[in-house]
């Protein structure tokens, strides 16, 4: 079966791409049209991307499942890398609590477990589970973490310095786990602490053998120590690190959960940690080998690999895993649109561009054109900018109101998509509304699909992010004709360029510039989230919006 039969018996993959549209792009002074995907690339017929997209649908179902649960504020798959952030803070926390009655050594490593477990369960016990599903569930978070930005489309082009850094950062997890099981020193320790000298002794590299150091009675409180070491300091310090550097590249990192979704998963571990507590093993005896184990499956799932295929094949597997993935942003490639451009001419130093880029590409240095009336300048870092927009209704200068009918230039504007063709596609839209309680709706071109939305009194305008909205764009539709505005976007707290969604609620609730003009109508305005397969949702609030408000606007007036 070739890819286009599987295209053609795969309807929902055409659906998420979006259908081709007509886009004008300026060539010597004239727009010329071509038909171009709203979801470009230029391999989407290969396998991988068929893999994507089958993923996205699959987690678009499952988001929608949990946002009639959890509510979309509350949606754990929304926050899985702020959750992760909180289930390090637990390990911290317990670890930090633990390690005082633990001993590090041979001899009273394990009674010192035991006490903790046994003795004292009513606080060291239950740190200790804390410990152990905190752990595990930072694992499940990570891994989920990937599994979406790879669906989303969001760790290739300028993206993939994030997922390039995520996968080493989920091994360092892993090895801060395996490492912290030596420490037990019970018989699923034992194991671990074999497998993995036969995965070192393997490499030729290695001088001596490791195996030697788990010969019965030649284990030493130094080796053991040192092991204690790398779980207590060496692995946290590199995962501390790496992790800095998974989120240097974006800006307004959140490494908190909201409060109720912390409380949630806070209450869920300890419940489990009470219900089902962390026990060890046997204590570990060299003299014999284990003969039952039950295997933490989220970080020791590579040792019973080893006893079937051997250490060889283990390297082979797990290498040949890793770099597949870290090679994925370029299995294919993805071409960027054109990344921002600032017009100095224009450019007032304002900074909301640099203070709203989700991504950290806008920055302001000093001035290089000798005005004198501003400081600053706005200057995009290329290999960050995403071409999202949000830098444009960051833009003191990008109001629709300034030189109707000339072409509109702006401080900061995107070649892709200008902001002059923004006001003429507001335009046309106005144009063709029809009816005293007609609405113009503003959305972006990843969420719910538009087209369903249009009618003889809805209009739409089609951009690459909501974010890239100037508030401003709102009262020009309200007074150019539209009765109603809708703004509307990917699924609330998932917007694909982080932060738009929150950006345009900022802005509209008059907590960040720019603000919406006081004279503007705000109740003839309606936030409506949603995302591919909310259309039918969407339309529901629109259809509500229009008999709810703007019918009593229109009777008020009369």
């Amino acid at each position: 079966m070739n890819l286009l039969m599987i295209r053609q018996q795969t309807p929902f993959l055409n659906w998420f791409r979006g259908s081709a549209h007509q886009e004008a792009f300026p060539v010597d002074g004239l727009y010329v049209k071509m038909s171009v995907s709203l979801y470009c690339s230029h391999s989407e017929d290969s396998f991988v991307e068929i893999i994507r997209v089958t993923c996205n649908h699959l987690i678009l179902q499952l988001e929608k499942q949990f946002n009639w649960i959890f509510g979309n504020r509350l949606n754990p798959l929304y926050h899985l890398g702020s959750l992760s952030f909180f289930f390090f803070w637990i390990i911290l926390v317990s670890g930090i609590y633990i390690f005082i009655p633990f001993e590090t050594s041979v001899l009273h490593a394990y009674q010192s477990v035991e006490y903790m477990t046994r003795d004292q369960w009513w606080l060291a016990g239950i740190m200790r589970s804390l410990h152990r599903y905190a752990s595990d569930a930072v694992v499940i978070t990570i891994f989920f973490h990937l599994f979406r930005e790879f669906s989303r489309d969001r760790y290739r082009g300028v993206r993939w310095f994030s997922w390039f850094t995520g996968i080493p950062t989920l091994w360092f997890v892993v090895l801060l786990g395996i490492s912290g099981y030596w420490l037990v020193w019970d018989m699923l320790a034992q194991y671990v602490a074999l497998g993995t000298a036969e995965l070192i002794d393997w490499l030729p590299v290695i001088p001596s053998s490791m195996i030697l150091n788990f010969l019965d009675g030649q284990i030493s409180d130094r080796f053991f120590t040192l092991m204690a070491f790398l779980h207590l300091l060496g692995f946290p310090v590199a995962l501390v690190f790496m992790t800095w550097t998974h989120v240097s590249r974006i800006s307004q990192v959140n490494i908190m959960p909201p409060r109720g979704l912390a409380i949630g998963s806070f209450i869920a571990l300890l419940l489990l940690s009470l219900l089902k507590p962390a026990v060890s093993h046997e204590s570990a005896n060299l003299a014999q080998a284990p003969m039952t184990l039950h295997i933490d499956w989220f970080y020791l799932n590579i040792y019973p690999f080893i006893d079937r295929f051997g250490p060889g094949l283990a390297w082979a597997f797990s290498l040949g895993i890793t770099t597949v993935l870290l090679l994925f942003p370029w299995l294919p490639p993805r071409r960027d649109p054109p990344s921002a451009q600032v017009v100095l001419p224009q450019c007032t130093g304002c900074g909301g561009c640099a203070r709203d880029c989700p991504f950290g590409a806008a920055s302001m240095q000093p001035r290089s054109d000798g005005r004198r009336n501003t400081l600053f300048e706005s200057v995009i870092d290329p290999s960050l900018c995403t071409a999202c927009g949000i830098c444009l209704g960051a833009c003191t200068t990008a109001n629709p109101f300034r030189q109707t009918g000339e072409t509109l230039t702006v401080g900061i504007d995107m070649p892709g998509y200008t902001l002059d063709r923004m006001r003429q596609e507001t335009d046309r839209a106005l144009g063709s509304l029809a009816g005293d309680r007609s609405i113009l709706v503003f959305g972006c071109e990843r969420g719910a699909d538009l087209e369903q939305c249009r009618g003889v009194d809805t209009a739409v305008v089609i951009l690459p992010c909501t974010g890239m909205v100037h508030p401003a764009f709102l009262d020009y539709a309200l007074r150019k004709g539209a009765a109603g505005v809708v703004v509307t976007g990917c699924r609330e707290g998932d917007c694909f360029y982080r932060l738009g969604n929150w950006l345009i609620e900022e802005r509209l609730a008059g907590h960040r510039e720019p603000h919406l003009s006081q004279r503007a109508e705000k109740d003839r305005i309606l936030i409506a989230w949603a995302g591919r397969g909310d259309e039918a949702l969407l339309q529901r609030r629109i259809d509500t919006f229009r008999l709810e408000k703007l019918v009593h606007k229109v009777q008020g007036r009369s």
